[in-house]
């Protein structure tokens, strides 16, 4: 159990801020917690870019500090099992605080009290929140053209969003203690999609103003080119169909309409959408449209390594049993799981991959069902397993004569902490979220003392050395195919991926697909 009391902080011309002393206990003093501290003023409506926080802002005063207690708003977003309660009370769409699947997930559920305090991991953990589903993703020409009258590009808000929160990070790291010349981003799931283009915007950056120092990628991976906008333009028309919204409408009164409609609202029809995930869309602003060129020819990977940054991926051995239950498809048969594909990657790559997955239309012998057992596995390979096998094959086999280990650190948990049988089925093995406990040192939950030997001796030593920047931290592999395996044991070894080859194999099939596509 852990406790908490006042304290403040003074942030210089920024003033006062309040937050909490946590202690175990033990009455042992484990770290400082500060929730809701501002990175960035809300933007002026919906769908347009958040502000900078201007030289004059302040938090508050040494007399009446800013409480930071609490946590970041959470954006308005659907429900998911036990990790995300539809609550419209506590929804804000003024979220710009530091406190899955893009379409859900607040940082006020993370605990790394325990992390910071019983461990070697001594670093300043940043956590914002931002905008996520269509607050966050939304795309179609109507909202470029409102965002071009004001001087901005449109889409993909959620990822400049926690751009901004990089930014702030880096000027302020320095007020609580952290360097701000060695950021090491990290994410789990849509935390870990959005590391990727984190870190793909910051490759295109000029390198004085780069910020990434070194990246994790826990359970997830970059798979396919985002959708071009007249993908998401057909999402958009559906939403506003749904809405009662004439697509007839001048196109400034189309968005007039949509920006007056609760969040309750948007919420509820979202779900009503074929097309009810809101991805990211390839704008040429925040995301390339030659960005996994970048990836084929050796680019991607050569700015890497110049600029001397790590990347560690790697995955759950049961992703799929978790991944089954999100938006699963709305009846048990193939046009309807490919259907529900659409809904997160462009139609093209789907058609590819159902070629290759279901080649004479028939239900896999490994799978009971379409709509579940089926519709899991294929998207956790897209989501994690094949394409993190593909992206690491990309990253390193155009890089002749560099050693792939001071690149590339995989890793693939089969062992779970007992503690996270409360929330996930003990039939679902070690699937999609299930390695939280061990990321996050219980993650405000209880390891065992033999459970946290075998954390210690797994990951969390090696990490804590990855983001103190130290040249050799004791990962142990050597190669792409090479991963640092927990076993259902507790043992490590390192494992030759023997699912290596087709894991490269569909991923290469999807680039050329979508090469083919842009050739037409």
């Amino acid at each position: 159990m852990q406790t908490t009391r006042k304290t403040t902080k003074s942030l210089g011309q920024r003033g006062t801020i309040q937050g909490l002393i946590i202690s175990n206990n033990q009455n042992k003093d484990l770290c400082t917690y500060y929730g809701g501290v501002r990175y960035g003023l809300p933007a002026s409506e919906r769908w347009r870019r958040a502000k900078p926080l201007p030289d004059t802002y302040t938090y508050g005063t040494d007399k009446n500090p800013r409480d930071c207690t609490t946590g970041a708003g959470v954006c308005p977003q659907p429900g998911f099992l036990n990790l995300s309660p539809e609550n419209p009370d506590i929804w804000d769409e003024d979220c710009f605080q530091y406190g899955g699947w893009l379409q859900f997930g607040t940082p006020n559920s993370f605990n790394a009290a325990a992390l910071i305090g019983e461990t070697d991991f001594k670093c300043v953990v940043v956590m914002p929140a931002y905008r996520v589903n269509l607050f966050g993703f939304l795309y179609s020409v109507e909202l470029e053209a409102d965002a071009a009258s004001v001087g901005e590009s449109v889409g993909n808000h959620g990822f400049w969003d926690q751009r901004l929160a990089l930014e702030w990070t880096r000027e302020s790291a320095s007020l609580f203690g952290g360097d701000p010349t060695n950021i090491t981003i990290s994410g789990y799931s849509a935390g870990a999609n959005s590391v990727f283009h984190q870190l793909a915007y910051d490759l295109r950056q000029p390198a004085p103003n780069a910020l990434v120092r070194q990246v994790c990628i826990w359970s997830n991976s970059p798979a396919v080119q985002p959708k071009q906008p007249a993908e998401t333009q057909s999402q958009f028309n559906d939403l506003l169909t749904a809405l009662n919204i004439p697509l007839s409408l001048p196109a400034s009164e189309k968005i007039n309409r949509l920006r007056s409609v609760p969040a309750k609202t948007l919420i509820s029809i979202t779900k009503t959408l074929s097309l009810h995930q809101f991805r990211p869309t390839t704008d040429g602003s925040f995301i390339s449209p030659t960005l996994f060129d970048s990836l084929d020819n050796g680019n991607f990977a050569s700015t890497l390594l110049s600029r001397n940054i790590r990347v560690i991926i790697g995955e759950c051995a049961d992703e799929h049993f978790l991944y089954n239950t999100w938006f699963p498809p709305k009846s048990n048969t193939l046009s309807a799981l490919r259907t529900r594909l659409i809904a997160d990657y462009p139609e093209h790559i789907v058609d590819a991959l159902m070629a290759m997955y279901y080649p004479d239309g028939k239900l896999p012998a490994n799978c009971k069902n379409w709509d579940v057992d089926a519709w899991g596995r294929c998207y956790a390979d897209m989501q994690v397993h094949f394409m993190q096998r593909g992206f690491a094959y990309t990253l390193t086999h155009n890089t002749a004569g560099v050693d792939a280990s001071r690149l590339l650190y995989r890793y693939r948990i089969e062992w779970r902490a007992k503690c996270i049988d409360a929330t996930i089925p003990v039939e679902w093995g070690v699937t999609h979220s299930s390695d939280y406990p061990i990321w996050f040192w219980g993650n405000g939950k209880v390891l065992e003392e033999e459970e946290k030997e075998v954390v210690e001796r797994a990951f969390n030593g090696p990490l804590s050395s990855f983001v103190k920047g130290a040249g050799e931290f004791g990962w142990g592999t050597c190669g792409p195919r090479s991963v640092r395996t927990l076993k259902r044991d507790g043992s490590v070894v390192i494992w030759e991926d023997e699912n290596w080859e087709e894991g490269v194999r569909v991923w290469k099939r999807l680039r050329d697909a979508d090469k083919g596509k842009a050739r037409l």
